[in-house]
């Protein structure tokens, strides 16, 4: 059967000729961030537990989850947790098939503590933190219509929803993505100071390019203030050599622009985020699958997180139209920007979506017949093969947030 494809040329001035752009990042320990990565988790633990158990990953979705904040009492040298975070699993998972029961609630309480462990190391999980599970069963019909793939067919699209994807990354957002890897990845491990729960604001004005960081510093590494002013000037001098040089733009990096060191009031935190104190979490209101936010770029407000990766739109399309979007900038000459934008229908097959449609910005050096051509190729064997997308989410391959 036909796909009803749509690849059109846009007619607009590209990201990276627009004189402003705001790109935006909440990294790995920002509340919000904690409750995709931990929904996410969840969602693949059950995953496996499933194909363990049933032969087949069964309807679930855990993408509701809520991180309500602690209290503590951050001291140079090492402060408390006095109140501890509380986490909140809810969504919907399949308890019972052809007379097996399936421990949900266990299997995702297990997921979220062994997350959290994972990413805040100092966190202290039999004081600092309450993992508390309340996740019901499936309405009959979302079942029904998750039922209705067998083996042999391709699973049916459980909403009528859209997932959306653009490729190349500007130089901005290429450059937030990559300050934020380096931070984790090369800084933090020598410097544990440095906390996870960092934002990067991005601004680009013309060819000026501006990080504001908010960086949490953890306590027990900060004898005093001398330490912690210390830690903050180290982190700005690294961001920005970082940053210069992955562009030929002028870098400019600002760290902790709330703070006021005369006043005693700084970002100093015990376990390395704001959630152990005022800052509250949700699933799907941080980043987008690419790990951005991208306001000047066409966005889905869908949660990715924590959708189970068989037949919910909202996960698939999301990750499947990033992936396309990627896909055909590396492999089509002539592009500029690539936005690529997936809608289902209910209960239709997730290969067969209503449209899946491509507006693409040329640069002129290329026959644009040709790049409408190759873009409907590639977007027709991307959804063809469909289903790597979900072994790919299960296998922990994708991010999502």
């Amino acid at each position: 059967m036909p796909r009803n494809i749509a690849v059109e040329k846009l007619l607009q001035t590209p990201i990276e000729k627009q004189r402003t752009e705001i790109v935006e990042r909440k990294c790995v320990g920002h509340p919000d961030s904690l409750a995709d990565g931990i929904a996410e988790s969840v969602s693949r633990a059950l995953s496996k537990a499933y194909l363990e158990e049933c032969d087949a990953v069964l309807h679930h979705n855990t993408d509701q989850g809520e991180i309500v904040a602690g209290e503590s009492m951050p001291k140079f040298g090492g402060g408390k947790v006095t109140r501890p975070i509380y986490v909140l699993l809810t969504g919907r998972a399949t308890k019972t098939f052809d007379n097996v029961t399936i421990p949900t609630d266990s299997i995702a309480v297990e997921a979220a503590r062994k997350y959290l462990k994972e990413t805040l190391q100092f966190l202290n999980m039999d004081s600092d933190v309450i993992v508390d599970c309340r996740m019901g069963v499936g309405s009959s019909d979302l079942r029904d219509v998750f039922k209705a793939c067998g083996n042999n067919t391709l699973p049916h699209a459980n909403d009528t929803s859209f997932g959306i994807g653009h490729a190349p990354f500007s130089d901005l957002e290429s450059i937030i993505l990559g300050v934020s890897s380096h931070i984790d990845e090369t800084v933090r491990p020598k410097h544990p100071v440095i906390g996870t729960d960092i934002k990067i604001m991005g601004l680009r004005s013309d060819d000026d390019i501006s990080l504001t960081l908010c960086v949490p510093m953890v306590d027990r590494f900060c004898s005093d203030m001398s330490d912690y002013v210390e830690a903050v000037e180290f982190i700005k001098e690294d961001v920005s050599k970082f940053a210069s040089s992955k562009t030929s733009r002028k870098v400019n990096v600002f760290v902790n622009t709330g703070d006021r060191v005369s006043e005693n009031s700084v970002f100093l935190t015990v376990t390395g985020t704001s959630a152990e104190m005022g800052d509250d979490g949700s699933v799907g209101r941080g980043n987008r699958c690419n790990g951005l936010i991208t306001p000047q770029r066409p966005m889905s407000m869908e949660a990715t997180s924590g959708k189970n990766p068989i037949n919910h739109i909202g996960k698939i399309y999301n990750l499947l139209a990033t992936d396309i979007a990627t896909k055909c900038v590396n492999e089509v000459d002539g592009i500029e920007d690539l936005y690529v934008r997936l809608l289902s229908q209910i209960g239709k097959p997730i290969d067969q979506p209503f449209v899946a449609s491509a507006q693409f910005i040329s640069d002129g050096t290329c026959d644009d017949a040709k790049i409408e051509k190759e873009i409907n190729a590639l977007l027709d064997d991307s959804l063809e093969n469909i289903s790597e997308i979900t072994r790919r989410v299960i296998r922990g391959e994708l991010k999502t947030f």
